[in-house]
């Protein structure tokens, strides 16, 4: 069943004349079904031409360039003057038929997108291109841009349906922007648009718009996969080991990291072009993550394998832990992108465990240090530190330390194991930091304290689930 009415019929034959495309004819004409549009351009621009077609009844056509014009279409092939005496243009069948674009000239509002490009030789190629492109996936989305001028002939092909006029040129909408080849984007073209009178837009652009001479042409066919999500817990063994690459200067200071010596191994093995790590809080180059480890998750962006079975993933585990004696990995798994969230939601409120290896500068005794193992919920204000002041907003921030538990060594060193909550400064709370975290242990102790080994004991966030070994 052809998709038009009789009451659509004097605008799709005003844009037909016009040299428009018939999936345009059926968009401008509210047509919202699915079926026309998959039909091949050549069966709708005959069915088209049928519906157009007069038999006895005359059709009226008003075309909206000035001066206004009426033309006559009837059968007869007799010149006639319109009835109220305007002058008037005739045509036979056969004429009128000959003079209508034909089925491979290009539509003057899509430039030929929807005829070319909606073809199924071009479904074809798009196909092609996809398999080509050897990416795994269940489900697919299609985006396409086109050029802005499009938005201009659209507009143009709006005002002559609506037979109307309005006014204003939009020089402010197009102003240059950095990393900007045109001030002519599509986000600028579509704000003069809205903002343009129909009068100044008439004056400056063709209505109808003028046929093309030739179709708009791909530029290329990108194929992309959405991102993948691994998530997992990290052990670091070194204190020579940061946790991200350190580059001062343009200078790399360390070997490796931890994000390099896991993310490389996940990039290989999903394909992908890129990543983003990301963990629950961070750790210095001189600290050891024990225990269970440390949440973190690494984005892969544009992935061409991403189907992994549980025994794979396990496999792949393996050989990140059996790559570096530095770092293990362990409750490795696929998440979604909304799990994150919960590793950050815990980056700040849930607490961490610590052990520190701590000197004084004065003698001490056991009794020296007991006291410390009594104090409880600890608040300590805390300025930010010095040593990342370049790189954190300057504030005070209240922490709270939970519990401390102390061991006694010799005349100078003990050990302290402290419970904190997440985002304290642990090595400032040692040694005060000029005085930026009050109090500490030096100031408690009423000596001059210093911390010499740091290690994370474990990172109070249930996440991500663990897995069986």
């Amino acid at each position: 069943m052809f998709p038009l009415s009789e009451e659509n019929k004097h605008v799709a034959q005003l844009l037909f004349s016009s040299g428009t495309c018939p999936r345009c004819i059926f968009r401008l004409c509210g047509v919202d079904l699915h079926a026309p549009y998959r039909r091949s351009s050549k069966e709708l621009f005959s069915d088209l031409q049928k519906f157009l077609e007069t038999e006895k009844d005359e059709l009226i056509v008003e075309v909206s360039n000035p001066p206004l014009k009426k033309i006559r279409l009837q059968e007869d092939g007799m010149d006639n003057l319109s009835g109220n005496g305007e002058e008037g243009v005739s045509a036979t069948e056969d004429e009128r038929i000959a003079s209508e674009p034909s089925n491979l000239s290009v539509c003057n509002v899509c430039l030929g997108i929807l005829q070319e490009f909606c073809e199924k030789e071009f479904i074809i190629k798009v196909c092609q291109k996809v398999e080509a492109s050897e990416f795994e996936f269940t489900s697919v989305v299609l985006s396409v841009s086109f050029p802005p001028q499009l938005s201009v002939r659209e507009h143009a092909a709006w005002l002559l349906v609506k037979q109307e006029m309005g006014g204003e040129v939009c020089p402010d909408c197009f102003k240059p922007a950095k990393n900007k080849q045109s001030v002519f984007t599509r986000m600028a073209v579509l704000k003069a648009l809205n903002k343009i009178r129909e009068d100044d837009f008439l004056k400056q652009f063709p209505c109808p718009p003028n046929s093309p001479k030739t179709v708009c042409t791909v530029l290329g066919i990108e194929c992309t996969h959405g991102a993948v999500f691994v998530a997992g817990r990290y052990n670091k063994y070194s204190r020579n080991l940061p946790q991200t690459p350190w580059i001062i200067d343009g200078e790399r200071k360390m070997e490796s990291s931890v994000e390099e010596l896991i993310s490389d191994h996940l990039l290989a093995v999903f394909k992908a072009e890129s990543f983003n790590f990301s963990s629950s809080g961070r750790e210095d180059v001189d600290v050891r993550t024990l225990g269970n480890g440390r949440p973190f998750a690494v984005e892969l962006l544009n992935p061409r394998r991403v189907h992994f079975s549980s025994q794979e993933v396990k496999e792949l585990q393996q050989k990140i832990n059996k790559s570096s004696d530095k770092i293990q990995v362990r409750d490795l798994q696929l998440v979604t992108r909304e799990a994150i969230g919960y590793m950050k939601e815990g980056e700040e409120e849930k607490t961490k465990t610590y052990s520190a290896l701590i000197w004084t500068n004065k003698v001490i005794q056991k009794k020296d240090i007991g006291f410390l193992n009594d104090l409880k919920d600890l608040k300590i204000d805390q300025k930010t530190p010095l040593r990342v002041l370049h790189r954190r907003p300057l504030a005070v921030r209240t922490r709270a330390i939970h519990s401390m538990e102390t061991r006694y060594l010799d005349e100078h060193h003990f050990r302290l194991y402290l419970k904190t909550q997440a985002g304290t400064y642990i090595k400032e709370f040692v040694h005060g930091d000029f005085g930026r975290t009050k109090p500490n242990i030096g100031s408690l102790m009423n000596v001059t304290a210093d911390i010499l080994e740091l290690d994370v004991e474990s990172v109070d966030v249930d996440w991500p689930p663990a897995l069986d070994d």
